[in-house]
Formats: structure tokens, sequence, C-alpha cells
């Protein structure tokens, strides 16, 4: 694919810049962008960016090739219960465990805006609807504002002593750039647009219903509990 010229950009994730700043937050919620002088865009490339022109899904044509065989790998695979991935502990869970269940799959941050309101109400569907055959799988991220900085010890106390969050916190992935976990290519390429439309923020969150199907995708400023009509839905289905 020949490489396309942009004016202007959209920066999808908050990877430092050049000189070390972090990126705007708002860059990273989709804002159009222009490239500083002096940086090339196979730069920020090089540094996790991902660029898309306006109005098209994508990526550039420039982006590591790596990216590319990952997602038609992962878009190869049918159901959410052919992947593997680490939990919290670092041990091997294959996600088959949960055939039959409705998920709730979240990227997770612990000093987020979006923290307290989510842990919370998370913890509270939890406990209302696990016994039914909901699960939530928690995935720390610190790829947005570096909100997520802790070992996974510390994501792990931290949750569940201050939330008491009983549902399963896996391994602290990437969700974008040339290094997303597999099940996130996975998640976004069901959902989303051209190889797999990028998350925006923490807390973003992916409906799968008993068969492992994605179903339903929510922007961080879903709240859980205006998802839970639809996870009774599948839950009855």
């Amino acid at each position: 694919m020949a490489s396309m010229g942009f004016s202007s950009v959209h920066i999808s994730t908050p990877f430092k810049v050049p000189g070390g700043k972090p990126h705007p937050v708002m860059a990273s919620l989709g804002s159009s962008f222009k490239i500083p002088t002096g940086f090339s865009k196979s730069a920020l490339i090089d540094r996790g960016f991902v660029f898309k022109p306006s109005r098209l899904l994508g990526f550039a044509s420039r982006a590591p090739k790596t990216m590319g065989v990952a997602y038609a790998t992962a878009a190869m695979e049918k159901s959410i219960h052919e992947f593997t991935v680490k939990d919290i502990e670092g041990k091997n869970v294959s996600l088959s465990k949960f055939k039959g269940k409705v998920l709730l799959i979240v990227n997770v941050a612990s000093k987020c805006g979006l923290t307290t309101s989510n842990y919370t109400e998370l913890s509270h569907l939890y406990e209302n609807y696990k016994t039914q055959g909901l699960e939530i799988l928690a995935f720390p991220c610190n790829q947005f504002g570096m909100q997520e900085p802790g070992s996974n010890p510390e994501i792990k106390k931290f949750a569940c002593t201050r939330f008491k969050a009983e549902f399963p916190i896996f391994d602290k992935v990437d969700v974008n750039g040339p290094f997303t976990a597999p099940v996130y290519q996975f998640l976004k390429s069901s959902a989303g647009g051209f190889l797999g439309d990028l998350i925006k923020w923490n807390f973003e969150k992916f409906l799968v219903d008993k068969n492992g199907k994605v179903v339903e995708r929510y922007p961080p400023t879903t709240s859980p509990f205006q998802i839970e009509k639809d996870i009774k839905k599948l839950l009855a289905a």
C-alpha cells in the first residue's frame, strides 16, 4: 500500500514524544495533531504512536510490519476462548475456562479519574451476577497517561484491598501499538474498524457472550452500571 500524505493526524496513544514529555491526553482521545517541526512520522511510529487520517480507521503504511501480522493472526481466531493469557501472578490462564460465561473485559488503571467509580461499580456487578454466569476480566494497562505504573503485586493489592475486587485481574498488557496483547488484537478486530479501532483511554469495555463472541463495545465514559441491562440480556439468552 502506498504511503499517504498527512497535513494533520490523529495520535491515539499517549506515549512520550522525543524529549521525554508525555503527549497530551486529548491526543489519545483522537484530537488532531500537527507533527512538530523536526519530528518525522516514522520517528513517532518507532515510539509507539499509531497514525490514522481523518475519517479513516486504520494505521499508516509505515507502522511496524509485525503489527499487521499480529492483527491478521488474531483475526483468524473465532472466539475469545481460544486465547491464553497470564494472570496477575504470572500464571497462564486459558480463557476456555470461561466457556458458557458472559464476560465484561476492561482495561483498568489505578490512578485515573475513572478508577473509583469503575472499580466500585464493577465490584457491585460482579457480586450481583457472578452466580448467574458473569465474569469480569480486568487487564491493567499503563499506556494512558502512565496511570497504571505499579507492579503486579501493587495493582492486585490496590484493587483487592481498596475496592474488594474479587473478579480476575490479569498481567499488565499493552492494548495499542506494536506490542498489543493478542487478546486485545482480537477484541478490537471484532468490534472496531480497519485493523481494529484503537482503545481510547482507561476503562474501555467489551461485552462477550457465552460463545466467546464480542457483542458490544463501550467507551471509557460508559459506566459499568449503564451496561447492566445488556449483561442481563446475555445472561438470560
